[in-house]
């Protein structure tokens, strides 16, 4: 199944590069389950941009550069943030309904942000731009959309018919999921843009299929990952037995909400940082959270914007309080139970400014990827912006290069005949568990040696068993998944034990200084 380009991922990312390469190639668009299960449906906030005219490139770089303690790249930061402006402007042209006050934009603001900078609509701003995305990509006769397909492996110079050992990337190896067969679809070029590795902790606010899944197949064909370490986690998702992850958006802090301790009745972050309080970077109040939660033996914390006006927070906030209302809770009134959750994997793919991965042939995009854009902390609504841009940055390389790809050899087709159909499904149900809870343990908010040292050793006991199982019998989603978290749970660790020192989301009880000299953890496969 050839095509000029493949994409891997239906989300932001992976439409943007889409639609800009589909206006001159045959582009095929490969996603898990459905075409808008990603992470990018999921976004409440909206995307960071300097639009304001007391705003300033310069300030929202330098809150981008504060926010990941220095560890960015500042040609990086750079390069997204002057084209944020027109990636809005792109976004408007696609029929985005974005909140407006008049003939100008409304900008709401979020921690760590100096300025009123995020466009948004209302608390759903994701769901409205992959809607948006996923209407202009159906209407080109140019792009595919294949949803239904969990990808394996990347297609190397190992995969081809007269075998070259090269590490050009000609595509991928997915399983379809109606059908449980596996194909082989071959291209010139192909995208990652599948997102981060959410799902590797027990609690997280991404979606089912955020399993690492680029991150490792890039790693198994060859790719250098960097900063893998620096996980992000959100300070509020909602505690509920029964709604594990959703979200409650920066917005809510941004507009005047207020982090309380539910024992003592009294506001915190005042005791943490005096300054910004609830507006302080998502590191520091996420460890505020936590530090709060095991000192007086909580479950929870409350955020409560019933001080605000009914009707502006309501108008505000519509999706979070009809959410809310469905579970007992009226926001107007009553405070909000919210605990920290991993929520953004800041490390990932290394790539360049245009997008290329260190395998001809393989680009990325997007939460897979090591761009130097958030360093040891991404700041709030820089998350859809970068996906724009650089999934904008890898289509317009393909283009300006196109000539200089070769058609993709003969490729074997997939072997499926040394395996067999599964009977013990239970070891992927409990590998997974056991994965995720180790993880949220060992390797969360505050993090020692012994933590990570006791993860590793029962990553490296799952590896054995994961691996045996593989080899075995018949691929499934959630086989493939649980490889795929397993390999960026190792990763993780890995980079987490290399980092000798606290900075950004990585806090370790023996490190507890930050070095002088800001150094990316790069691993090397």
């Amino acid at each position: 199944m050839e095509h000029d380009v493949i994409v891997v991922g239906s989300g932001a990312a992976g439409l943007t590069a889409a639609l800009a390469l589909g206006e001159r190639l045959k582009v095929l668009v490969i996603a898990k389950g459905t075409l808008t299960s990603g992470s990018t449906a999921w976004a409440q906030g909206g995307i960071a941009a300097v639009l304001d005219a007391g705003d300033t490139f310069d300030d929202h770089i330098r809150d981008t550069m504060i926010a990941g303690a220095g560890l960015n790249r500042r040609e990086t930061v750079e390069f997204v943030i002057e084209r944020a402006p027109h990636a809005i402007a792109r976004l408007v042209e696609l029929g985005v309904p974005f909140n407006s006050e008049g003939a100008n934009l409304h900008l709401t603001r979020e921690g760590g942000h100096s300025h009123r900078r995020i466009v948004h609509v209302d608390d759903a701003t994701g769901w409205a731009v992959q809607a948006a995305l996923l209407k202009a990509a159906e209407e080109n006769p140019n792009i595919t959309l294949l949803p239904g397909r969990a990808c394996i492996d990347l297609i190397t110079g190992r995969n081809e018919e007269r075998y070259s050992g090269s590490g050009r990337v000609w595509g991928v190896y997915a399983l379809d999921e109606a059908t449980g067969n596996v194909e082989a679809h071959t291209a010139r070029a192909t995208v990652l843009a599948t997102g981060g590795a959410g799902r590797v902790y027990q609690f997280s606010t991404a979606p089912r299929g955020a399993t690492g899944d680029g991150i490792a197949m890039a790693w198994r064909a060859g790719a250098r990952v960097g900063n893998m370490e620096m996980m992000q986690f959100h300070p509020t998702c909602l505690y509920n037995l029964e709604v594990k992850n959703f979200l409650i958006t920066e917005a809510v802090r941004g507009e005047g909400g207020r982090l309380v301790n539910p024992r003592t009745g009294k506001r915190f972050m005042t005791a943490y940082d005096p300054e910004r309080l609830e507006l302080a970077p998502r590191d520091v109040v996420a460890r505020a959270i936590d530090s709060e939660i095991k000192k007086f033996g909580l479950d929870f914390v409350h955020l409560d914007i019933s001080h605000m006006p009914a009707d502006f927070v309501r108008g505000h906030f519509p999706t979070i309080h009809e959410k809310l209302l469905g579970l007992g809770i009226d926001m107007t009134k009553d405070p909000i139970p919210v605990v920290p959750a991993q929520h953004y994997t800041c490390g990932g793919v290394m790539i360049d400014l245009d997008g290329r991965t260190d395998l001809p042939g393989l680009y990325a995009a997007g939460e897979c990827t090591e761009s130097g854009l958030h360093g040891a902390n991404r700041l709030a609504s820089n998350s859809l912006l970068e996906c724009f841009v650089f999934g904008e940055a890898a289509a317009h390389h393909i283009l300006a290069h196109w000539d200089e790809f070769s058609a993709p050899p003969p490729i074997r087709a997939w072997d499926a005949s040394r395996v067999t159909n599964s009977d013990e499904e239970v070891i992927i149900k409990q590998n997974w568990t056991e994965i995720r809870r180790f993880m949220w343990n060992y390797v969360g908010i505050v993090r020692t040696t012994k933590r990570l040292e006791r993860a590793q050793h029962r990553i490296n006991l799952l590896s054995g068993e994961v691996d045996d199982y593989y080899g075995h019998f018949r691929v499934t989603t959630d086989l493939i998944e649980l490889r795929n978290l397993l390999q960026s749970a190792d990763l993780i660790v890995k980079s987490a034990l290399r980092r000798h020192e606290s900075r950004g989301l990585h806090y370790t009880l023996d490190y507890p200084r930050t070095l002088p000299e800001p150094r990316d953890t790069i691993l090397v496969p």
